[in-house]
């Protein structure tokens, strides 16, 4: 599975910015797709996945509110739209893969085999 990431940016305290991720190999039909943002220093941060069925888990607790996951499964897309940007939102945000029969650490970085290489977002304040 190969993913890649596009949309990240420089925004404004309070803007709003989507991301996408493009998945090639496997159809998302078939797989959990996720979110992940690591700041500098920081460990990666679980944002929110989508699943299989296109079903979401729910969002982390930082961006509860401020997170919408969705998906386009027939052009194999996935995207990440987040509003009320701060400047503690700034990271590289990363979309991954991973097979839909894990579930139960399906909000860590174990529960993802393949992984985007990341899109740089800046919020400045």
């Amino acid at each position: 599975v190969q993913l890649q990431a596009s949309g990240g940016g420089l925004v404004q305290t309070g803007g709003c910015l989507s991301l996408s991720c493009a998945v090639s190999g496997r159809t998302i039909r078939n797989l959990n797709m996720g979110w992940f943002r690591q700041a500098p220093g920081k460990e990666r941060e679980w944002l929110g996945t989508i699943r299989w069925s296109g079903s979401n888990t729910g969002a982390a607790d930082s961006m509860k509110g401020r997170l919408t996951i969705s998906r386009d499964a027939a052009k194999n897309t996935f995207h990440l739209q987040m509003n009320n940007l701060k400047p503690e939102d700034t990271a590289v945000y990363y979309c991954a893969a991973g097979e839909r029969s894990i579930l139960s650490t399906i909000r860590t970085i174990r529960a993802y085999d393949s992984w985007g290489q990341g899109t740089q977002l800046t919020v400045s304040s």
